[in-house]
């Protein structure tokens, strides 16, 4: 269930029978050819479909992140570590506040990572919190069916390309991207990480067939479904 279709009497009577609740985490970066909010996107859509079934309320996607190394592609924001840091803090507060006490972060960006570390110190200021963050693109599942399908998927390849990340009248090439320099790309400042990568992608293919993809996506629905049930302390 969404939070944007609650009222706050609704989110009360929900946070009394069942303390669990959903929040989403994104980021605005290039992707290549696909949507700049691809990680919001699909982070969204991954932790909807998969609380739906159990009635967990997911709150608006937190769409942006970190992402200082692609800030010199348009269209890319990046927050700092302390503002982000800050406003999960405050998130988080807010969630505690209406009853929630099991907290699920669905991130759908890697460089957001990182900062369970404050979640962490946070849980030490609310000890009847628990907080899990599911990297649900990471999760070994999906990995595997990943895998499975082509190892050669990265940021902006096929791997993200879902029927709603891609953009209307934009084309994407067709081949494979082969492998950048990682050392180098590692070494280097945002307009020269930009100038390596050229248009974005990793390495790998564009595109895959959407049945492929939608396979996939069940996969990873279910992978995070799992972590909204399991294994709390």
């Amino acid at each position: 269930m969404l939070v944007a279709r609650m009222n706050w009497m609704q989110i009360d009577e929900q946070a009394k029978r069942d303390d669990r609740c959903v929040l989403p985490l994104g980021c605005v970066e290039q992707h290549a050819y696909l949507s700049l909010a691809t990680d919001a996107i699909l982070s969204e859509r991954v932790a909807a479909e998969a609380a739906e079934p159990l009635g967990i309320p997911v709150f608006p996607v937190q769409a942006y992140g970190m992402t200082p190394g692609f800030t010199a592609y348009p269209g890319t924001i990046s927050l700092r570590m302390t503002t982000y840091i800050a406003l999960l803090e405050d998130l988080l507060e807010g969630v505690y506040r209406s009853g929630f006490r099991r907290i699920v972060l669905v991130n759908g960006h890697g460089g957001n990572a990182p900062v369970m570390t404050a979640v962490t110190e946070w849980m030490g200021k609310r000890p009847d919190a628990s907080v899990k963050m599911h990297n649900w693109w990471a999760g070994p599942r999906f990995q595997e069916a990943v895998k499975a399908i082509d190892p050669a998927a990265s940021h902006a390849s096929w791997r993200e390309n879902f029927p709603w990340t891609r953009l209307d009248g934009v084309s994407l090439p067709d081949g494979v991207k082969p492998p950048f320099d990682a050392a180098l790309y590692q070494a280097a400042s945002p307009q020269r990480k930009r100038e390596i990568l050229g248009d974005g992608n990793f390495h790998g293919r564009y595109q895959r067939p959407d049945e492929e993809m939608l396979a996939l996506w069940a996969v990873g629905v279910e992978e995070t479904r799992a972590v909204m049930v399991e294994n709390w302390p």
